[in-house]
């Protein structure tokens, strides 16, 4: 079977998005979350998140397994804004 040029998974070829221009490396101690654990920090349903992501408020970074995981620096700059906007 025939696999997808660029996309081999050895090292160096920016299968992992180091080497891509069009997606920016993680750094290594970032934590991702889960879409469940963003749900349960808003307290809201984990389709919200999904259609977050989907609308660009949040970035959905996808593991091999076509999972959907969120910059736990990013949700929290957005929990930040939102419990900001709460109060005025």
């Amino acid at each position: 079977m025939a696999r997808e040029a660029g996309n081999t998974g050895a090292p160096g070829d920016g299968a992992n998005g180091s080497g891509r221009g069009d997606r920016p490396a993680l750094p290594e101690t970032e934590r991702l979350l889960t879409p469940a654990e963003v749900a349960a920090m808003f307290r809201v349903d984990p389709k919200t998140v999904t259609r977050w992501a989907r609308d660009g408020r949040l970035t959905a970074v996808r593991t091999l397994g076509g999972h959907r995981r969120y910059l736990e620096s990013q949700v929290l700059a957005l929990l930040r804004e939102a419990r900001g906007a709460g109060t005025e």
